[in-house]
């Protein structure tokens, strides 16, 4: 899995991208013209704190690692976790993100 590490990148899917949104995460993507996906995972200090912010992003990186194969390749894909997530953080589990993401992928139309 490629991630998007530089700041430009992050703001090229930000201002030309497409964004969708659900309850504990919003998307942003934008067609990158390469074969593979690149993604990037956000948890602003509003939505937390570092312990939080890192659980929050593991788990938003595992429901990408674990579902690679069923997203359209060729995207810059940002997921971002909504402040709602990080109130609820030790009480939220890997299926409540899942199915949260799986739902946000289908509505944007990036899975298969």
């Amino acid at each position: 899995m490629e991630i998007l590490k530089k700041n430009s990148e992050f703001q090229t899917v930000y201002n030309f991208g497409k964004k969708t949104f659900g309850l504990y995460a919003l998307i942003f993507y934008k067609k990158n013209g390469l074969k593979y996906n690149r993604f990037g995972f956000v948890a602003s200090k509003k939505t937390g704190n570092a312990v939080c912010r890192n659980r929050l992003k593991r788990l938003l990186r595992e429901y990408c690692r674990l579902n690679q194969s069923k997203i359209i390749l060729g995207y810059d894909i940002i997921i971002v976790a909504k402040r709602k997530a990080g109130e609820i953080f030790k009480e939220i589990k890997y299926e409540d993100i899942e199915n949260e993401l799986k739902k946000i992928f289908k509505s944007s139309k990036l899975f298969k």
